[in-house]
């Protein structure tokens, strides 16, 4: 058999599996570049389109090196690679991009949150604790967070009273200790709607700002995105880039970083959470932005121009597709024809996963001129996909 042809282009080694790896591999498909993965189970979301996978765990060094040998660049579709593992990479000339002096600041909320108290960012007000006499000295009410592997409502725990307190402070801290993490309070913000400031930032310094976003969340799960943030002023809007960027240079961010957000009745925004690869609340891009996240991010890590952020219409509203209470009770491809018959300019994109109650499995993007009518559109399409179409309002 003839050796097969060398790659045109530097390939680029993503650790992670999952639905933000997958998304990673069509713009780079089209843009000639070869992904390897590293993927954490066999038949995973990105295995399912990126031929050169690797199964393994994230978590041995010796798997990493292996995956990223010949890879000039690595990046992530989650946060969750050990620092020191990283540093190990860099060490032998891998770019790890982010790299771990970055990254840890969206692995562990207590570094965080140091770190942009140092920036004069505004965030909630917010103390590490160790017992149940703390989080009262802290004050209630409050949310109790573990500083590292949290994420879509896991690791969190809202405490309104002492008698809450007293139901969920030892799952808490026993929590951590299992995990052997730290548990940060942060005072329970009265806030209007969350917002998300979306940026990419290359290693020469480059960034692009995408406009910004409102989201809802359901079960701490993100369920609907509508881009641009409806009656945000310019003002507001302008601050909140600002700091994304600000964060972006004052940590060395390589990629894309997402800030989220709190907008108070009173004007203010508070940063909420960081994340530093491709995020949910981006994922209007894919359909509703000349460049998308993905995209972007790819250009990024490459160090290659960045492209243009602005959006292609007036709103884009992206809903996800969530696994409801009859999740695995037939297929969501049987979706399909109901769903793009009913609106020729939807634009869905499944992640090949297997349904489960409350899990991403999917989202939906509506474009348009009247954000009702985008409204509409993906909440219905959001609705029909999962089965649960008395509730399209929603």
């Amino acid at each position: 058999m003839p050796e097969p042809a060398p790659p045109l282009a530097p390939t680029l080694a993503v650790i992670g599996g999952g639905q933000l790896a997958r998304m990673m591999a069509e713009p780079a498909a089209a843009m000639g570049l070869p992904l390897r993965l590293l993927a954490e189970a066999e038949g995973v979301s990105a295995a399912q389109v990126i031929p050169d996978h690797t199964v393994g765990d994230y978590r041995d060094l010796t798997t990493l090196r292996e995956v990223t040998a010949g890879c000039p660049v690595v990046t992530f579709d989650h946060e969750h690679v050990p620092t020191e593992h990283l540093h190990a990479l860099e060490a032998d000339g891998v770019a790890v991009r982010p790299g771990p002096e970055a990254l840890v600041h969206a692995q562990d909320k207590g570094v965080m949150r140091e770190r942009l108290a140092a920036l004069d960012v505004p965030c909630p007000r917010n103390a590490i604790v160790t017992s149940a006499a703390e989080v009262e000295d802290f004050g209630f009410p409050c949310v109790l967070k573990t500083t590292r592997g949290g994420y879509d409502g896991k690791g969190v725990w809202f405490v309104r009273d002492a008698a809450e307190l007293e139901k969920v402070g030892a799952e808490a801290f026993a929590a951590a200790t299992t995990s052997g993490v730290r548990i940060i309070a942060e005072e329970l913000v009265d806030f209007r709607r969350e917002l998300s400031a979306l940026v990419a930032r290359s290693p020469s310094g480059q960034a692009a700002a995408y406009p910004v976003v409102a989201s809802t969340q359901k079960d701490g799960i993100c369920h609907e995105v509508i881009a641009p943030a409806p009656d945000l002023s310019p003002e507001l809007a302008g601050r909140a880039q600002e700091i994304a960027l600000r964060i972006a240079g004052a940590l060395d961010v390589t990629g894309v970083l997402a800030v989220e957000l709190f907008e108070t009745d009173d004007g203010r925004i508070l940063v909420n959470e960081l994340a530093m690869r491709p995020h949910n609340t981006g994922h209007w891009t894919q359909d509703g932005a000349v460049t998308s996240q993905f995209e972007n991010h790819l250009r990024a890590v490459l160090d290659l121009p960045l492209g243009a952020p602005e959006p292609r219409a007036r709103w884009t509203v992206m809903v996800n597709i969530l696994g409801g209470p009859d999740a695995g009770v037939g297929r969501l491809y049987d979706g399909y024809p109901h769903a793009l018959a009913r609106d020729p300019h939807l634009r869905v994109h499944l992640y090949g996963k297997e349904l489960r109650p409350g899990r991403k499995v999917g989202h939906v993007n509506a474009y348009g001129d009247d954000l009702d009518d985008c409204l509409e559109r993906a909440r219905h399409a959001a609705s029909w996909f999962r089965g649960d179409l008395g509730n399209e309002s929603e």
